[in-house]
């Protein structure tokens, strides 16, 4: 047997070394026929998968729910004090504009004064509550990141904890298969986890900075519409990472497998889709269906399609009409128009008449919508072309010609008495008109 004293592991490689001197080392024997060697290389790849699965849940944990966000958490802040200076100046002016108009209507007694008051107090709300905006969303933010944690990883009955539980202690927590299976899992949830702390983060700064111009609309009256529709995008996109609560009823069930965790987690990757198509306004939808449609280039497997289209259904987008030419009066239609107003200051009523384009402004419409109309038609006939079958053989699509007379049985003789089949031709019609008298 060759000498394995450990002086010679020093002729070794030094990622070899260690192995070779952990083998020699041990007091119990077991590197003298190899099984000590290969002990420790098992152990050790199994110790570093867990511990890459681990760090995926940790980052998993970090880009759905983080403790802190992209947001401004202090009103001095250097790219939060200019929008709040544009606020509470936009809002003193919208004051200054109410106390006025309010002064030169001041005949009409209470209702200029209580409009002056309600303006008054709301200006001073406003002004209050653009300030208070970033720590109060700070704040919000460090809870929700600790009730996320709480609810998905404190432990064994939550989604994380069950996938940590199961890499110790499941039944395939030694099989490289269930092995594989849950690290390329936690990947691609980890991918679709990037992608909902992006959008989540951007919206979040996005909103932030709108706070000033937003709650400047109050100092006009007390309107809150424009308020409760921001503060609702707002929180739509701080609770967004709450949707994956839907998939704790099932954490029970797939305890105890690595591969019916992945499963867990597949259905938690269109939970994020979905999150992201309803959660992140204004562009979630087309930043869900580019997520689609990149996954959907680059698979055919039936599971992975279904899964985007989960998360990101199909839909149709719908723009503003596009802003095209005023439209004005001709000389005679202007008036014609005027015309009336007087006649109907004299008590004379006068129908009006509807009015239509020119011919020139007819033609030049049609000209400006031609490009659309032509798209949209030959998407038509290309979708119409595809939808009706394709005949190959218009005969056979016909079917099977008639037997010919030929071809069948003669026809046998009428016996005598018998009506015929075939009556005979009726004479041609004679013609209605009068008869031309004949020559000589």
């Amino acid at each position: 047997m060759p000498d394995k004293d450990p002086d010679n592991c020093r002729l070794l490689s030094p990622n070899v070394r260690k192995y070779c001197e952990r083998d020699t080392g041990g007091g119990d024997g077991d590197g003298a026929d190899g099984g000590g060697v290969g002990g420790g290389i098992t152990d050790n790849a199994v110790g570093s998968v867990k511990e890459l699965a681990n760090s995926l849940i940790k980052h998993l944990k970090e880009l759905l729910a983080p403790g802190k966000t992209w947001a401004p958490e202090k009103a001095d802040s250097g790219l939060y004090e200019p929008f709040l200076w544009l606020g509470q100046h936009l809002a003193v002016s919208i004051f200054i504009c109410v106390v006025v108009v309010c002064a030169l209507t001041a005949w009409q007694g209470a209702p200029r004064l209580r409009q002056m008051g309600t303006s008054t107090g709301w200006a001073l709300v406003a002004v209050a509550g653009m300030a208070s905006i970033p720590g109060a969303v700070m704040m919000l933010n460090e809870a929700l990141s600790t009730a996320f944690e709480a609810a998905f990883g404190s432990d064994e009955s939550t989604l994380f904890g069950v996938i940590e539980h199961d890499l110790k202690h499941g039944a395939d927590a030694g099989n490289p298969l269930g092995m594989l299976i849950i690290i390329a899992a936690l990947v691609v949830a980890l991918a679709f986890a990037a992608l909902v702390f992006m959008t989540r983060q951007l919206g979040i700064l996005v909103f932030v900075c709108m706070a000033p111009l937003v709650l400047a609309s109050l100092a006009r009256g007390g309107d809150t519409s424009a308020v409760r529709a921001w503060a609702g995008r707002l929180l739509g996109l701080m609770f967004a990472p709450f949707a994956l609560l839907l998939v704790a009823p099932f954490v029970e069930l797939t305890k105890g497998s690595l591969v019916v965790d992945a499963v867990l987690l597949v259905a938690a990757d269109a939970l994020m889709l979905r999150m992201i198509f309803h959660g992140v306004p204004y562009i979630g939808p087309r930043v869900a269906g580019a997520a689609r449609a990149l996954v959907e280039s680059r698979t055919d497997h039936p599971l992975a399609r279904a899964v985007v289209r989960a998360g990101a259904p199909t839909v149709y987008e719908q723009e503003n009409i596009p802003r095209g030419p005023r439209v004005v009066n001709t000389p005679g239609r202007a008036v014609s128009q005027d015309g009336g107003v007087l006649l109907g200051a004299y008590g004379v009523k006068r129908q009006q008449r509807p009015g239509t384009l020119t011919a020139a402004s007819v033609v030049a419409k049609a000209y400006a919508e031609a490009p659309r109309r032509a798209q949209a038609a030959q998407a038509r006939r290309e979708a119409w072309a595809a939808a009706s079958p394709q005949v190959s053989n218009p005969r056979a699509a016909r079917g099977p010609a008639p037997a010919s007379a030929s071809n069948g049985p003669a026809p046998q003789p009428a016996p005598p008495g018998a009506p015929s089949t075939n009556p005979a031709p009726r004479p041609a019609p004679r013609p209605s008109g009068p008869s031309r008298p004949s020559n000589p």
